[in-house]
């Protein structure tokens, strides 16, 4: 291959490269994620002993239920896919969904840093002995009791069903839009049947939601979003 055949196909190569960081240059805000994850590093090693307790009287009379330890994990894969399908799919779903879960946990890193919180509900003795038991003794050991309110599990478990319910692409898949709700809510009562989290974490966390659903998927500031988008992606 001759000097100016690879210098066409380096060229080539460099416009399709310019191409793609151009079409997905919205992948920027993801760099939030190096923050959130710094912080919350920095909270799971300070906040270990002094700390305030999280208890409401309910929390008593929920039972451990380790099965739950399956939709708890699925949350990962939830929140991820949804960011994921939306970052290629719908540009303008994307960033509604980013700035609700971003907002969000930026909300959970400030109170758990100004008022240090945790909770003493987790069983100390196992009744039982199975695989579900061996993959919450796991999660205990990796995730301390602590940081605790509002639940960002039920928080961005609620974000991710908003998404989905006013996503105009998936309007018409009613089988993700139900399945959506049943993995959320499931979601959600695992955090209290595994003992992650007190009803009050559970309560904040789905109040914060529901404000900021009316915040992000409101009037002012869908009319507002979409002036912003026409500006800046027209030329996609």
């Amino acid at each position: 291959m001759g000097y100016y055949a690879v210098a066409r196909k380096v060229i080539g190569m460099k416009e399709k490269l310019r191409d793609v960081f151009y079409r997905y240059r919205h992948g920027w805000i993801l760099s939030y994620l190096l923050i959130y994850l710094m912080w919350f590093a920095y909270l799971e090693q300070t906040v270990t002993r002094r700390f305030h307790v999280i208890h409401m009287a309910v929390d008593d009379y929920i039972p451990f239920v380790e099965v739950f330890i399956i939709p708890y994990l699925l949350w990962f894969g939830y929140v991820a896919a949804a960011v994921a399908y939306f970052f290629f799919k719908d540009v303008q779903d994307y960033y509604k969904l980013c700035i609700f879960l971003f907002v969000g946990m930026t909300v959970f890193l400030v109170a758990s840093t100004v008022y240090p919180n945790g909770h003493c509900l987790r069983p100390r003795v196992f009744e039982r002995d199975n695989i579900f038991i061996d993959m919450v003794k796991a999660l205990y050991l990796v995730d301390t009791p602590t940081n605790l309110f509002p639940s960002i599990h039920v928080y961005n478990s609620i974000g991710v069903h908003f998404a989905i319910m006013q996503s105009e692409r998936l309007k018409e898949k009613k089988w993700l839009r139900r399945g959506s709700f049943v993995l959320m809510a499931s979601i959600i009562a695992a955090t209290m049947f595994l003992k992650q989290h007190s009803v009050f974490d559970v309560i904040t966390g789905c109040i914060m939601a529901v404000v900021m659903y009316t915040l992000v998927y409101g009037a002012d500031f869908q009319a507002g979003w979409k002036r912003v988008y026409e500006r800046s992606y027209r030329q996609i």
